[in-house]
């Protein structure tokens, strides 16, 4: 099995899920909470998300389908979608976007904001669907849901040590990695919107 897809299906999960632009978001939004709390509080949080993205990745085609939108149409879109998001972290937009929201509940954030938008978002749906959508092997959607997974548990973890993290980054730090995954996050936008237009009937036309 060629291991290049699951790679590539990891780097941008991690880019559009952003666990390590998250860290320092879950410390202001839990900033006057105990450890346990804290931790509830993630815990909550990826639980949701974990819901959300893996209702998308297994149903999300069907209901494109069922309002007749094709898969390849999706993908272009998807591809703008995370382009755009990419330009936000490039930009910084997407980082005040973050600092400006507020919870609505300041004693319980898990659901909104943490585990939707920034962790289950716009992009991270779209991408959802778009990576279990390259191949419809079971074993393929496993992998891709083992993988989206591996990012939650990933975002866990900072969340657990996400005052540490902070501290030790720094606004700089924090600032360079999200320019970081922006960049990757463009290319891999761009590339979507390649394989979407490729899948579409006029280049299968002019392929045949």
């Amino acid at each position: 099995m060629d291991p290049t897809p699951y790679i590539t299906a990891f780097v941008t999960l991690f880019v559009v899920i952003d666990p390590v632009g998250l860290a320092p978001m879950f410390v202001a939004l839990t900033g006057d909470m105990t450890h346990r709390q804290r931790r509830r509080v993630g815990w909550r949080a990826v639980c949701v998300a974990f819901v959300l993205l893996t209702l998308f990745g297994l149903a999300g085609e069907k209901i494109l389908y069922g309002i007749g939108i094709s898969l390849p149409a999706f993908r272009i879109a998807g591809g703008i979608l995370l382009l755009l998001t990419a330009f936000d972290m490039l930009f910084e937009r997407r980082t005040e976007r973050r600092e400006g929201q507020t919870a609505p509940e300041p004693h319980d954030p898990s659901v909104f904001p943490l585990a939707t938008p920034l962790l289950a978002g716009p992009g991270a749906l779209a991408t959802m669907i778009l990576l279990v959508g390259r191949d419809d092997g079971w074993g393929h959607v496993a992998m891709i849901h083992v993988i989206m997974a591996a990012v939650l548990l990933l975002a866990l973890i900072l969340f657990e040590i996400a005052s540490s993290v902070a501290r030790v980054l720094g606004r700089t730090g924090i600032i360079v990695l999200t320019r970081l995954f922006g960049m990757l996050l463009a290319a891999l936008s761009v590339q979507f919107i390649l394989d979407g237009l490729l899948g579409t009937a006029l280049f299968q036309g002019t392929a045949g």
